[in-house]
């Protein structure tokens, strides 16, 4: 890339005033990424935020080859590459296939080359772009609290009633008993139609009710992703990999301090969100241990239990060093999906997931995020996300929970709704 990089500096107590600007320059874009931290420093912790903007080079592509294209893609060039990965390409990782409808139409696979990128820090803006002088004052130029476009309130609706979602997992657990698998993943949707949405308005109105440390705006022409995932799938950083699942969940009571302390520690002693939880770790091992140095896997943290606006979540994470020469299509093979969204044995439960659940999940419990020019990258976990096409007028939500022997199907049907909440709240109200 053919570029000038400039630094300028601008107060601290400005840089949530900086991101809401950086959002309303690049939206004129068609082709975007926004990826934002809201200052949870979770570590490893790289920057605040980081925007990829415009198309210098692209690729789109369906499962098939579509992780052999991308390596092509990246091999032809040191850049940033900011794009997604669908939850379908596991038809081509694990051998499998979808026919469920998808009415938002992501891509298995997308990635870009951007023309413009900008890189936030507590108080400095870093442009790399042709022109990068110009970028920064027509970012700072735009108005402060510029007015936001309403959002018409909408009808959500839910594609699986209750009665009938009891019911799957009661055949879930049937499954479970007669030894198929451990624990399944279920999800669900919840959808709008028509839907005459403003994304950029959603996206500033759902990270200020539920700011989370993975949160994205992106966009691919009339298909948007307007997320809010407190979850990172996995991070490379020099020969260093590491995934860090979520598998437990319990509400915040925020009037109630006594409450929600309460509500923490119980999450932090469940038996069943414990044994969630470690059934995910062991399965991310097997995973990590197919691309790391023999011996070099390790869990450095069981357990941990952090709290975000709208859930306490339980999160453990999971490292090793790679082996040498080890490319990007190989680790995504041996890791994704990523089994914080499946279950274990992760073929059986995708498997199932594709009999018992009525939508395509698409970029849904996929990952978003980026590749630096040094081969580095980070990906979240696609959850608490709003989906939409804006040319078919569809948004959809969707949200599920890990099922196992002992869940109760009543406590599955509210943590999914619990998930979906603060999305519903903002195009609902």
């Amino acid at each position: 890339m053919n570029t000038t990089i400039l630094t300028n500096s601008f107060p601290v107590n400005d840089l949530g005033e900086i991101k809401q600007k950086v959002l309303d320059w690049i939206q004129k874009f068609d082709t975007f990424c926004f990826l934002d931290n809201h200052q949870y420093h979770i570590e490893p912790h790289t920057q605040e935020c980081l925007a990829g903007a415009g198309a210098r080079r692209k690729i789109s592509a369906n499962a098939g080859n579509a992780l052999d294209q991308l390596q092509e893609f990246i091999d032809g060039g040191k850049s940033w590459f900011f794009g997604h990965l669908g939850y379908d390409l596991k038809n081509e990782t694990g051998w499998l296939t979808s026919g469920h409808t998808d009415k938002i139409g992501f891509p298995d696979l997308f990635f870009f080359e951007p023309e413009i990128i900008i890189r936030l820090n507590d108080k400095e803006m870093i442009i790399e772009a042709d022109e990068p002088a110009e970028i920064f004052d027509a970012i700072v130029s735009l108005p402060v609290g510029k007015r936001r476009r309403p959002t018409t309130p909408l009808c959500i609706q839910s594609r699986i009633q209750k009665e009938e979602y009891l019911s799957i997992v009661r055949e879930l657990q049937k499954h479970i008993l007669r030894g198929d698998c451990y624990e399944i993943n279920f999800c669900q949707e919840f959808y709008a139609e028509p839907a005459i949405v403003d994304p950029i308005t959603i996206y500033k109105n759902l990270t200020e009710i539920s700011p989370n440390p993975f949160s994205a705006l992106y966009r691919i022409k009339n298909k948007w992703l307007i997320c809010a995932s407190p979850e990172r799938f996995l991070k490379k950083q020099g020969s260093k990999i590491l995934s860090q699942p979520i598998k437990g969940t319990s509400e915040r009571v925020m009037k109630d301090k006594r409450k929600d302390e309460l509500s923490r520690e119980a999450l932090l002693h469940s038996g069943k969100d414990r044994s969630e939880n470690v059934m995910i770790v062991d399965l991310v091992r097997n995973d990590l241990a197919k691309i790391c140095k023999e011996g070099t896997v390790v869990v450095d943290e069981l357990y941990g239990v952090y709290s975000f606006p709208q859930v306490h979540q339980m999160i453990s994470t999971i490292s090793g060093e790679l082996k040498k020469g080890i490319s990007f299509s190989e680790i995504i093979r041996s890791t994704f999906p990523m089994g914080s969204m499946t279950g274990a044995p992760k073929k059986k439960v995708m498997e199932l997931v594709e009999q018992y659940e009525k939508t395509k999940r698409g970029i849904f419990s996929g990952a978003l995020g980026y590749i630096s020019p040094g081969d580095d990258f980070d990906f979240n976990v696609v959850i608490r996300s709003i989906m939409c096409n804006i040319s078919s007028s569809y948004l959809s939500i969707q949200a599920g929970s890990g099922i196992t022997y002992y869940s109760d199907p009543e406590k599955e049907w509210e943590e999914c709704l619990l998930k979906a909440g603060a999305m519903k709240k903002v195009i609902s109200e």
